[in-house]
């Protein structure tokens, strides 16, 4: 079996928990007011910020024989740098204040999560950052558009305030693809282990942060 599908396969559990919190599923069918919709882009914004610096580091770090996922990586920025700021015009579209956005403080959940992400970089396998680009990637490809295109609908608001959800809904449709193989080129199995691990880890600290959002339903409002 190729890496790649172990990793799902070793991850389904996971990632099922992940898509079943209650504010996922509200804002995949459109029932979540605006207040939710912009705490949730607040806190993408707070860790969408560091997708960039993550890379960077993780391109530093990885060893010679991994000089081939070290050019990926370069792609990755690329296709990275600035969605950041697509975040804060989505938020500004919707109303929200996108300066005080800039300079808040992430919830707790948020900063856990970039601070083990950092941590993984820095103190443990650098490679095991690509099980944080499976959660992110994968998730969105399953309901960023769809949930979009409800929350648009819902709530009446324009689809520039979508730009985020939008793109990477369609955008990493690719992504995982060009991750997929990427995967599959990995032959050193405690690189396997670190991205299975992680990938783990990632599902978890990103579910509580949905955990943590206020989920107020439109009809509440």
């Amino acid at each position: 079996m190729a890496f790649y599908d172990e990793l799902t396969a070793a991850t389904e559990v996971d990632r099922n928990s992940l898509i079943s919190i209650p504010f996922i599923q509200m804002g995949a069918a459109g029932k979540l007011s605006l207040e939710s919709y912009i705490a949730f882009l607040t806190q993408a914004y707070h860790h969408v910020k560091h997708t960039t610096p993550l890379l960077m580091a993780t391109g530093g770090r990885l060893p010679g024989r991994l000089e081939w996922l070290r050019e990926a990586v370069g792609e990755y920025i690329e296709e990275e740098m600035g969605h950041q700021e697509w975040i804060l015009n989505d938020i500004e579209a919707c109303g929200g204040d996108k300066e005080a956005v800039r300079t808040g403080m992430p919830h707790p959940a948020t900063e856990l999560m970039v601070a083990y992400a950092y941590d993984t970089v820095y103190r443990n396998n650098p490679v095991g950052f690509f099980g944080m680009v499976l959660v992110l990637e994968g998730t969105s490809v399953s309901l960023a558009t769809h949930a979009a295109g409800n929350i648009e609908k819902s709530l009446g608001l324009p689809k520039k305030s979508f730009s985020y959800l939008n793109s990477h809904g369609s955008l990493d449709v690719s992504h995982v693809d060009f991750y997929e193989k990427l995967m599959n080129r990995l032959d050193h199995e405690e690189d396997r282990q670190a991205v299975v691990h992680c990938a783990k880890m990632f599902y978890k600290l990103y579910g509580d942060i949905f955990r943590a959002l206020p989920m107020i339903a439109l009809e509440e409002s």
